[in-house]
């Protein structure tokens, strides 16, 4: 491995979030200035230290992020926006990780925030792709459960899933929610509960949709040096990838960039898939956590239902899965549900998870996923972090 694509020396730190709400008022410039209140507030550092800053946000515009700099008071000299929803928290860690092995940036504020009034899931779907309203909309199918529906429809003919297999996978996220006080969802969910819910568009059901809602998730990226001078519990970034558009030949996706570039990820890290004691996938619907455990490495294509039935997705089971209940349970926030893995993550490795810490957890995945069109996503990417001690 060459000190190119190596990512050793750069910290993550200050895991934050901004609590989830079902409706807002406010704008989304409110819940990134939230987000950047408590990255200073936990960090005890300045707002003229944070020289880098990365957002991600789908109802800010006109703004983009150059629009946050002003409006809160910034003046950075790295700057970049992400609008890539679901891959959008991996994508900013990794850029922001380059940008300071650079020295072009010293300390990165990473943040990803969406509001959600009573109107704003239909604007932002009227203006997500055109491939998909040109493709959706004349048909009376404006959002992406349809979507999702074909795409799952697709992976269940060809890999033999059945329903119960997608439903152990939000059982458990329910289970894991339960534990987090973020979560919007608080009830406990059983596996009967899963398969009687209502069809929203089969063969996708009630319990296999996010909610949307509204809220802000941050953390910081600065050098491991930097991280130790300022006395932050930090963990340390292993390895790092992204890639867009991938096996754009195949008629419907069936497999996710992950797969491309897994090898090079593990080889970053200096470990295989059974070194990683836990991971946050991308879970906008159940389908895409299954194509996530084959794609990146921890079974083969078409071996997905096999999987989840051999294994414990909770937090203290066999194979720990969106620990703190991933977006299925505690809401999709808009762009920030591509952030809401990460900072789970850095909680479990940095003691903050509390009664859902993963026992003895070293290394921690988080696997992103975004931008939907017709009939696939075009955005991949993953990361891999350990403990520092």
């Amino acid at each position: 491995m060459t000190k190119r694509t190596s990512y050793e020396g750069v910290a993550v730190a200050v895991p934050v979030t901004v609590p989830y709400q079902r409706y807002s008022t406010h704008g989304a410039h409110w819940f990134i200035g939230q987000a950047l209140n408590q990255l200073l507030r936990s960090s005890g550092i300045a707002k003229e230290q944070i020289d880098g800053l990365t957002v991600s946000s789908f109802s800010m515009a006109p703004d983009t992020a150059v629009g946050v700099t002003q409006h809160l008071g910034l003046s950075p000299r790295w700057l970049d926006h992400i609008p890539t929803g679901g891959a959008s928290g991996v994508m900013a860690l990794r850029r922001a990780a380059r940008a300071v092995q650079a020295g072009d940036a010293s300390i990165v504020a990473c943040i990803g925030a969406d509001t959600n009034h009573v109107d704003s899931f239909r604007q932002t779907l009227g203006s997500f792709s055109d491939f998909a309203r040109d493709a959706t909309y004349p048909y009376g199918a404006g959002g992406p459960n349809s979507v999702f529906a074909m795409i799952t429809a697709h992976y269940m003919r060809n890999c033999g899933a059945q329903r119960q297999d997608f439903g152990r996978i939000a059982v458990a996220q329910r289970a894991n929610a339960l534990l987090n006080s973020n979560a919007l969802m608080k009830k406990p969910l059983s596996l009967n509960d899963y398969m009687e819910a209502k069809a929203i568009s089969e063969p996708i059901h009630l319990f296999d949709c996010v909610m949307p809602c509204a809220g802000a998730d941050a953390f910081l990226v600065m050098s491991e040096a930097k991280a130790r001078e300022l006395g932050l519990q930090h963990v340390l970034l292993h390895g790092a990838i992204e890639r867009h558009n991938a096996y754009a030949q195949d008629p419907v996706m069936m497999r996710g960039g992950w797969r491309v570039d897994r090898d090079e990820l593990y080889a970053q890290a200096g470990v295989g898939p059974d070194a990683i004691d836990f991971i946050q996938t991308y879970d906008d619907y159940p389908v895409i956590v299954m194509m996530q455990f084959e794609d990146l490495g921890f079974c083969e294509k078409g071996e997905g239902p096999a999987f989840v039935r051999d294994h414990t997705l909770t937090y203290d089971g066999s194979f720990p899965n969106n620990t703190g209940g991933g977006q299925l349970s505690v809401g999709q926030a808009g762009a920030a549900g591509g952030f809401l893995g990460m900072v789970e993550a850095l909680r479990q490795l940095t003691g903050e998870a509390g009664a859902r810490a993963v026992p003895d957890a070293k290394l921690g995945m988080v696997a992103g996923f975004g931008m939907v069109t017709y009939d696939r996503c075009l955005c991949t990417g993953a990361v891999i972090l350990g403990r520092t001690s």
